[in-house]
């Protein structure tokens, strides 16, 4: 009668969960859980990207013109106590312009354009940064994500936790059918991370006279955390 009951519970969760999550054939003596779990923590590291882009008449004064705003750009960088070969270019595109009204789709412009990415661990730079790029007005889009470097060992830590309630679940249903869990002879793991869109900001009036106006709204606010989620399918052997 033992064993009965506890196979009707294994088939019971196994039903419940046929349709997310991977087909354990059970047998007898054994007990099929699935748990999530989770590891939050501060982020640390700050994802900054912008655009270097300038348009001129020629090729070579679009590039010319692009070329000055990015040793602005690594000027700022170096006062803030950056080196700048922490910024990695994305892309650099030449693209010309067109004048569409034209019957014959005459070349009017040239526009240059680069994608930077620049990961700072020190947050206090931040805003300066941001400030100087601004008001000089060397770069456009930028915009500002937090994450977290060392990913994995927070999947590590998520996974941990989901196993820990997994296990939770098997030893409730041992002792409900008078049992003793055992061995965990198959598992299953699956990880997730947040992900929160990076907004561009966009400069409507200089970064300093923001400040002088009134506090930033992100003022004393810290950080969003950084929160990995894991679910765990274990099978377990019974004693």
């Amino acid at each position: 009668m033992k064993t009965m009951s506890v196979m009707v519970l294994v088939l019971v969760a196994m039903i419940a969960v046929a349709q997310e999550h991977p087909s354990v054939t059970a047998q007898a003596n054994q007990v099929y859980v699935g748990a999530d779990g989770k590891y939050e923590t501060n982020p640390d590291t700050a994802v900054i990207q912008f655009n270097i882009a300038a348009q001129e008449d020629t090729s070579k004064a679009a590039y010319d013109h692009a070329s000055k705003n990015a040793e602005q750009i690594r000027e700022i960088l170096r006062n803030n106590g950056v080196d700048p070969k922490a910024a990695q270019i994305g892309y650099l595109a030449l693209q010309p312009i067109y004048d569409w009204k034209n019957p014959k789709h005459k070349v009017i412009a040239y526009k240059v354009s680069a994608n930077v990415t620049l990961k700072l661990k020190d947050f206090s730079k931040v805003g300066p940064i941001l400030s100087q790029l601004a008001d000089n007005d060397v770069a456009e889009s930028q915009s500002i994500n937090y994450t977290l470097e060392d990913i994995d060992a927070a999947k590590a830590k998520a996974v941990e936790d989901a196993y820990r309630r997994a296990k939770e679940s098997a030893d409730a249903i041992a002792r409900a059918s008078g049992r003793v869990v055992g061995e965990l002879s198959y598992a299953s793991v699956d990880t997730f991370e947040n992900i929160r869109p990076i907004q561009p900001m966009m400069k409507t009036m200089s970064m300093e006279r923001m400040a002088a106006a009134a506090p930033a709204p992100t003022e004393e606010f810290s950080p969003q955390s950084v929160t990995v989620t894991a679910h765990v399918n274990a099978l377990f052997t019974l004693k």
